[in-house]
């Protein structure tokens, strides 16, 4: 099954790119339907790089929902400038453990318009074997309820000169 989403966000395509990439911006567009905590030794780095990040996740805070791998990849060098974050992690423990497909793919772009602000698109493919229909408008719900918090925060989203982009 699929879930897509399609906004403009108020903010330049440089500070989206770093707000999809942080550990903290995922779990304040998650509030207060899901709650995340790193399993990982060192805790949630500030921006995520790829690899394998260990994550349990909690429904509403407190209804374990399980533990799954966040896989991270990133594809930064397209010629058309968009860049695309995809996870292709899986569940690992609980209900997120019935879920035998996923690849979340989040793009940021600079909005067509010339607007100075982001062309933002998310899908997400999954299967969950005979659950997979059932399972579709949980998703479907909570990819709405994200895409109303990244619009609203998105124009909080400013890029601070001397501490993101490094000197090179």
């Amino acid at each position: 099954m699929r879930v897509l989403l399609k906004e403009i966000l108020d903010c330049p395509p440089d500070a989206a790119w770093r707000a999809i990439r942080s550990p903290a911006v995922f779990a304040e567009v998650s509030s207060p339907l899901v709650r995340m905590e790193s399993l990982g030794d060192e805790g949630f780095p500030t921006v995520w790089e790829s690899g394998e990040h260990p994550v349990a996740l909690r429904g509403l805070g407190l209804v374990p929902l399980g533990e799954q791998v966040i896989r991270l990849t990133m594809a930064t060098t397209r010629p058309d400038g968009v860049r695309i974050l995809r996870d292709t992690g899986r569940g690992t423990s609980g209900s997120l453990a019935a879920v035998t497909l996923w690849d979340h793919r989040m793009a940021i772009a600079p909005d067509p318009a010339g607007t100075g602000k982001t062309l933002y698109r998310d899908q997400l493919v999954f299967r969950a074997g005979p659950a997979t229909l059932a399972l579709w408008p949980a998703f479907w719900a909570f990819w709405q309820w994200r895409a109303l918090r990244l619009k609203r925060l998105a124009p909080t989203w400013r890029l601070d000169l001397g501490a993101d982009i490094p000197l090179a």
